[in-house]
């Protein structure tokens, strides 16, 4: 059974940082694709970044691009999401979740593609 169990949120003021971090287990790590997603209230949920299984490979939104980077400890099977310069805009209840597919070759920000899911952590960004 994969888990996958984020940590890291918190209230952070505008222009801050904050480094969430997603324990996963369950399976070998290193094999699968990572991705975040976040959800704010009243909204759907939307793609974040996300790294593939080498960790040589990222992909961004076009919203958090050059303010968030994403990487990957396989050692220690463990995604993190690095955010910078926070905005009240970023603020959110942040997943992390894994694709089934072994060394996929896609990299993708489609909800739909990720079929394990973590609980969440909230991030609140004050103005």
């Amino acid at each position: 059974q994969v888990q996958l169990v984020e940590s890291g949120g918190g209230l952070v003021q505008a222009g801050g940082s904050l480094r969430l971090s997603c324990a996963a287990s369950g399976r070998t790590f290193s094999n699968y694709n990572m991705g975040w997603f976040r959800q704010a209230p009243g909204k759907e949920r939307e793609f974040v970044a996300a790294i593939n299984w080498s960790g040589y490979i990222t992909y961004y939104a076009d919203s958090v691009k050059g303010r968030f980077t994403i990487s990957r400890d396989n050692a220690k099977n463990t995604v993190y999401l690095e955010m910078n310069s926070l905005k009240p805009e970023d603020t959110a209840v942040y997943y992390c979740a894994t694709t089934t597919t072994y060394r996929d070759a896609v990299l993708t920000g489609t909800p739909s593609w990720y079929k394990y899911w973590g609980q969440g952590t909230q991030v609140t960004v004050a103005s």
